[in-house]
């Protein structure tokens, strides 16, 4: 039976976590991204607690393109993990091909200060 897009996107969101952990210091950022809105949330999974979370639902201006409103929501998430006193994290795409709205928030992030 063929697998559907999701099914193989979720196998491959497995086969990375498998490699992925987050720590107090360097929290795992995870990434969903639905086709409306794009979700994050910074994990400490030592403690399985959410430090930082955003959604994309209440921070939207018209006229703006889907790949510069996740490239905005990753500055502010950025500004948010600097608050928490964090400057280091591991990225964790969900799964998702590393371009478009995924590389435009990662590269917000990084723009607001935080390595990884």
């Amino acid at each position: 039976m063929k697998k559907t897009k999701n099914e193989k996107r979720i196998r491959r969101k497995l086969h990375l976590r498998k490699k992925l952990w987050g720590t107090g210091s360097a929290p795992r950022v995870s990434v969903f991204r639905s086709n409306r809105y794009l979700y994050a949330g910074a994990v400490d999974d030592d403690l399985s607690k959410v430090i930082v979370g955003i959604c994309e639902k209440k921070m939207i201006k018209s006229g703006e393109k889907p790949v510069e409103r996740a490239a905005r929501i990753g500055e502010e998430f950025g500004k948010g993990l600097m608050k928490k006193k964090i400057n280091k994290i591991v990225f964790d795409r969900s799964g998702y091909k590393f371009h478009g709205r995924v590389k435009a928030f990662a590269e917000g992030i990084r723009k607001a200060g935080i390595n990884f």
